[in-house]
């Protein structure tokens, strides 16, 4: 290979350094920690699957937006685009013999090949919760309850992010009673879904295209500019089937208000979550101001595992990813510091103090410290500036005169104070005490 090769990083994809890393730890500790206070089990799955699962779920358009190739094997594969599938192979022949609900959690990196722009990559990661053989709402609202805290945990609140919520059972209610045909509620979901971003000229067309009466298409065009509760509520009042269907957001709403998230919840008719793969209650987190795309996205989906050869289960769930999150934390200045630290830095006079140093430099890391060291013979002005640079808080130093002594002087960085202890007592009270925020 010639020394002037170079490869650029491939489009879509990211490298990342220690300071963009330092985000993403926080983001899924943050994760896993919510997730688990819901005591939900973290599993994971290959990043390779059969093609024939995504295709299964999502059609056979679904092969162009994919990493997918045919393997030395002579299989059909892709990299996984998501984990809702991975999830139902898995329960599909696990399930039966487990208790219910399952409740588990997931961070993987997920694939696509489609045009990058601002939040949206052909990789990235996602938090995916799923509450698995449990019908009734209030595992809706649990698992959006999981989704809020995992936002708001992060440091965003009410004035940030908003829930957008809506189910499926109610708008098909509603077309019906609008007067729309069986044969054209797919065709109107589809144009539902994407009001908020055509507008409403350009919806009011597309639900012309449909062949609807003038007369539908205009009842459609008020209830989309004005879906609320309580004007679906008037207009459809004489209307069982709408009224019915209504009763499962109220109690989803109630549960989420009794548990203090209620400030982050706003019903949108337009929410409906694609065709064929939510069966209820859906919903959207996005940033209040309306700049970036969908935060998470989710909701009910009960014949999943049906589908993939498993046990016919109610299911809900959600996937957040990392790259609309992780601009919403930069746009609020939520970014954890990733300056260089360490708890000790290791001095030594000459080099027949090395040996003395290194030894309590791995007795320092075996009580849970993070310590640091010169890897070449310096002087120890030199090793000092140093330990500054690495954002030490304590020097250890030691010479001739300490290593004859059995001792240390430990010097904090910060103060500039310093006192002389024995070697024996630095380490009896470092191994007692660990420096704060790392664990024993």
């Amino acid at each position: 290979m010639s020394a002037a090769t170079s490869f650029s990083r491939l489009p879509g994809f990211r490298d990342f350094v220690p300071e963009d890393l330092a985000l993403r730890s926080h983001v899924f500790g943050t994760w896993r920690r919510v997730a688990r206070s819901y005591g939900f089990g973290e599993y994971d799955g290959p990043p390779l699957e059969p093609l024939g699962l995504y295709v299964e779920k999502s059609g056979e358009e679904i092969v162009g937006q994919l990493y997918a190739f045919t393997d030395k094997g002579g299989r059909e594969v892709a990299l996984r685009p998501e984990m809702t599938p991975t999830l139902a192979r898995m329960l599909a022949e696990r399930s039966r013999g487990m208790p219910k609900p399952i409740r588990w959690f997931s961070i993987p990196q997920l694939f696509r090949y489609e045009r990058s722009q601002r939040g949206r990559l052909r990789e990235h990661f996602q938090l995916n919760v799923d509450i698995v053989g449990e019908s009734g709402v209030a595992a809706d609202a649990e698992v959006l309850a999981v989704a809020v805290d995992a936002v708001r945990c992060l440091g965003l609140g009410e004035d940030d992010f908003v829930a957008r919520v809506n189910d499926r059972r109610l708008v098909s209610a509603v077309l019906t009673a609008a007067g729309v045909p069986a044969g054209a509620h797919a065709g109107c979901l589809a144009v539902i879904d994407k009001a908020g971003r055509a507008g409403p000229e350009r919806t009011r067309a597309g639900l012309d295209a449909l062949g609807l009466s003038p007369g539908v298409v205009e009842v459609l065009a008020e209830l989309i500019a004005d879906g609320s509760p309580e004007h679906l509520a008037e207009r459809f009042r004489d209307t069982p089937r709408v009224m019915d269907a209504m009763r499962p957001l109220q109690e989803h709403r109630s549960i989420l208000e009794a548990m203090g998230l209620g400030g982050f919840l706003h019903f949108d008719l337009t929410v409906v979550r694609g065709l064929a793969y939510y069966t209820g209650i859906v919903f959207e987190l996005f940033d209040r101001a309306g700049e970036l795309r969908a935060i998470c996205g989710g909701g009910r989906y009960d014949r999943l595992l049906e589908l993939v050869g498993g046990e016919r289960l109610s299911a809900v769930g959600f996937g957040m990813g990392d790259v609309v999150l992780g601009e919403l934390l930069r746009d609020r200045g939520l970014v954890p510091g990733s300056a260089p630290s360490c708890d000790y830095y290791v001095v030594w006079v000459g080099p027949d103090q090395r040996a003395a140093g290194l030894e309590i430099g791995s007795r320092l890391r075996a009580a849970g410290h993070s310590v640091m060291y010169s890897l070449r013979p310096q002087g120890v002005g030199k090793q000092l500036k140093a330990a500054n640079r690495a954002g030490a808080r304590r020097a250890v130093i030691i010479g001739p005169d300490e290593a004859a002594a059995a001792s240390a002087t430990v010097r904090d960085l910060a103060t500039g104070s310093q006192e002389t202890k024995t070697l024996r007592s630095l380490l009896e009270r470092e191994t007692k005490t660990p420096a704060a925020g790392r664990n024993p």
